[in-house]
């Protein structure tokens, strides 16, 4: 089987300081459904991995989060993919959980639940957390320009061991021709 994890803002859809709070609010990164498709017909199971501590801090609630996530599964239904799970994180970021990342926990219950081993498997993310639990696993971190990337860079400075690319569907194309 092969596996590819996806963090959710910032990689899929638009990210905002202001947290995505609503269906509406939820808008795809251009070229982002297409990419999933790609994988979904290249044999890859999709799951992503999102901390949503908008929860915690009452900003949305379950129902709401749904509702997004129904949005994201239609549009790359209508592309011709699929995405397998979505797992997420409610809690803030002062809670006392294993589940937040950069913690592990949200890839370590994906890796139990799909009885896969995570090593080599790429975590695409936006985030310097993104890439420390996908570190903590042994997993690939890929980092995306997209979302809040490019601030993760300029903190991270010019030792950048990551994978880089500009979006998702850039580091979708290369993983693809990877597989040729």
């Amino acid at each position: 089987m092969k596996l590819i994890i996806l963090d959710r803002d910032g990689v899929i859809n638009e990210d905002s300081d202001e947290y995505i709070k609503s269906v509406d609010e939820w808008e795809p990164i251009p070229g982002s459904i297409e990419a999933i498709a790609k994988l979904s017909l290249h044999d890859y199971r999709v799951v992503v991995a999102t901390n949503q501590s908008g929860i915690a801090r009452g900003y949305f609630d379950l129902d709401t989060l749904s509702q997004m996530h129904d949005k994201m599964h239609q549009l790359v239904s209508v592309a011709g993919g699929s995405i397998d799970a979505v797992f997420f994180c409610p809690h803030s970021p002062d809670d006392i959980c294993d589940c937040r990342k950069p913690k592990p926990g949200m890839l370590l219950d994906i890796s139990e639940r799909l009885r896969i081993d995570l090593q080599g498997v790429p975590v695409v993310g936006d985030s310097l957390r993104d890439l420390q639990a996908a570190e903590a696993v042994g997993a690939r971190p890929v980092l995306v320009r997209t979302g809040k990337g490019k601030r993760t860079l300029d903190k991270l400075g010019r030792d950048v061991d990551y994978e880089i690319y500009d979006d998702l569907a850039a580091f979708v194309d290369a993983l693809l021709l990877e597989d040729e």
